[in-house]
């Protein structure tokens, strides 16, 4: 069986690797564009910033280790220009060399990957606007940096590329400016979880533009100007380009192969096309998203190459099946962590979910044991069948955990209530008895079950301010006295069963405190009493951050007992 591969990298490079694995007589060609067949593209912009001092870090794979290992004959620099389905042969076009042939094949696997989105706009060929997609783009970046000493930049789109260039261009100890035309960045995350995101990069000297549309460019003698709508020019020394990828179907267009959303390669639960003998895997394929089970793009090196995997399967005879993904994602911005899985809110929305949310900020281990840090935990279920919907995490330490136990909560179909029984490990130094999974159940728990009352940051511009409902601030006087919300009255949890007597019980008191742990348990004081109570979710920390544009910061936790 003869096996040709078209692309490397995540899903390429896996399927060719777990094919020989499989058979060990037949025969492999992998055909590569870049100068690359394996190599780190989450970590090139880490090679930007000199986090990855070595280049040949990047590099997970030569062809020679592939050979040397695999017997997988890979030709780095030629391209695939066409198929011939019926002839069952590929076109190959030899960048360096020039010359052109044809290689046949028996099974055909596409990884070609996405392109970066070019639009055409003036100025947009200019030598000083880059993309960051492969290794080439990340060694022509740095040489520039080395060779010109640039002293600022211009990042254009704030997904994943375009905030982790951002932040490596920081650190290089270039100014840099980063230009969205969304009001928020990473759309993983919904607006009041990437608040955190804003607020950490203005606090680290990051020059952030959102609601900015990018017009066009113009070279000038000193750099490049970047022209925004109804909005003041930004003269720069260079740009970065990341506005998002597209796949890179038109191979498959071209020959024939059926496409789904986006122009995506159309591929069934087994990766194979529409086009007997021939599979695609990685971001140009169209999937299933496990959440609502609709058409779906994710392009993340994990989904990529378990298909890669489970199409080696398959090309060598086996029955390995793509069970789809809920998009699950982590990002490290500076000191801060963000992670997601499934559905943000906004998409629940969007998709017409009948759908309840909690926002809770645990310690990311027991408070006892130095160092406990603040993380804020978002989740979205749906209100009749409990189903988690996704889930989104920004903090300091143990985040990826968290996020992973709910994503594979997700996976095996576990409630939103299934999470409070989770037997999930403890000591001190990594979690509390109570792990921020198992809170998040809780919280649920006590919704569901009519114990608590919330309302949100976004509601509290609609609540009357006339004196017909009560707002209260349990939180301590220093804290209050840092920041209160308007029209809020301060009387610390603690004192509350001495001071009801301040408070009309035919009123509904609506309640907050610094983190959501207090406010809760003055609405269970306050409900025993018979007021009518609702607890703010999240508390003052979360409306502060997303309301006041107010730095995160790595604080020891702490729910104000410590504190008079």
């Amino acid at each position: 069986m003869k096996v040709v591969i078209i692309g490397g990298v995540a899903g390429g490079a896996s399927a060719a690797a777990r094919l020989r694995r499989l058979n060990e007589h037949a025969q492999i060609i992998v055909f590569e564009r870049t100068g690359f067949v394996s190599y780190a593209n989450c970590g090139l912009p880490y090679y930007i910033g000199g986090v990855i001092e070595d280049k040949e870090k990047l590099t997970l794979n030569t062809p020679e280790s592939f050979w040397d290992r695999f017997r997988v004959d890979v030709r780095v620099r030629h391209e695939v220009t066409s198929i011939d389905t019926k002839n069952k042969t590929v076109t190959v076009h030899g960048l360096d060399t020039g010359k052109t042939y044809q290689e046949s094949y028996d099974k055909l696997l596409l990884s070609p990957g996405a392109r970066p989105i070019i639009p055409k706009m003036p100025g947009i060929e200019s030598p000083r606007i880059f993309t960051l997609r492969t290794v080439e783009d990340t060694f022509k970046i740095k040489q520039f940096i080395e060779e010109k000493q640039p002293k600022s930049a211009v990042v254009v789109g704030g997904g994943f590329v375009g905030l982790e260039t951002a932040e490596n261009l920081h650190v290089a100890g270039i100014n840099v400016t980063l230009v969205e035309l969304l009001d928020q960045v990473l759309t993983t995350l919904d607006y009041d979880m990437a608040s955190f995101i804003h607020s950490a990069f203005r606090c680290e000297g990051i020059n952030l533009r959102l609601s900015s549309e990018v017009e066009g460019f113009i070279d000038t003698e000193k750099g490049i100007r970047v022209n925004i709508k109804n909005s003041e020019p930004i003269d720069t020394d260079m740009v970065l380009f990341c506005i998002g990828v597209r796949p890179d179907s038109g191979l498959a267009k071209s020959a024939g192969l059926e496409l789904g959303i986006k122009g995506s390669i159309l591929v069934n639960d087994k990766m194979e096309t529409s086009e007997k003998d021939i599979y695609a895997v990685g971001d140009a394929i169209q999937i299933k998203h496990t959440i609502t089970g609709e058409p779906a793009l994710v392009s993340l090196a994990g989904p990529a190459s378990k298909q890669g995997r489970i199409a080696a399967d398959n090309i060598n005879g086996g029955d390995s099946r793509y069970k789809g993904s809920p998009g699950t994602s982590v990002i490290k911005l500076f000191d801060i962590t963000a992670a997601s899985t499934g559905l943000t809110e906004t998409a629940a929305k969007a998709k017409g979910y009948d759908y309840e949310k909690i926002i809770l900020s645990p310690p990311s281990h027991a408070t006892y044991y130095p160092g406990a840090k603040t993380m804020t935990v978002k989740l979205i279920f749906e209100k009749s069948s409990l189903r988690i919907l996704g889930a989104q995490i920004v903090g300091y330490d143990g985040v990826d955990k968290r996020i992973d136990v709910i994503a594979t909560a997700i996976s095996l179909g576990a409630s939103a209530l299934d999470l409070m029984d989770l037997d999930l490990a403890y000591a001190p130094p990594y979690s509390s008895s109570k792990d921020p999974v198992n809170m998040a159940g809780f919280v649920i728990e006590n919704i569901i079950t009519g114990k608590v009352k919330q309302f949100h940051w976004h509601d509290i511009e609609n609540l009357p301010k006339d004196g017909s409902v009560i707002l209260l601030d349990t939180r301590t006087p220093a804290e209050s006295s840092k920041g209160i919300i308007d029209g809020f009255k301060n009387i610390p949890v603690d004192d509350i069963r001495e001071r009801i007597g301040e408070l009309d019980r035919n009123k509904p008191v609506y309640i907050t405190c610094q983190v959501g742990i207090r406010g809760y348990i003055a609405c269970r004081i306050l409900e025993a009493e018979g007021f009518d109570v609702y607890n703010l979710s999240g508390g003052y920390r979360f409306y502060e951050t997303v309301m006041k544009d107010k730095c995160p910061s790595p604080e020891t936790y702490t729910c104000g007992a410590d504190k008079k």
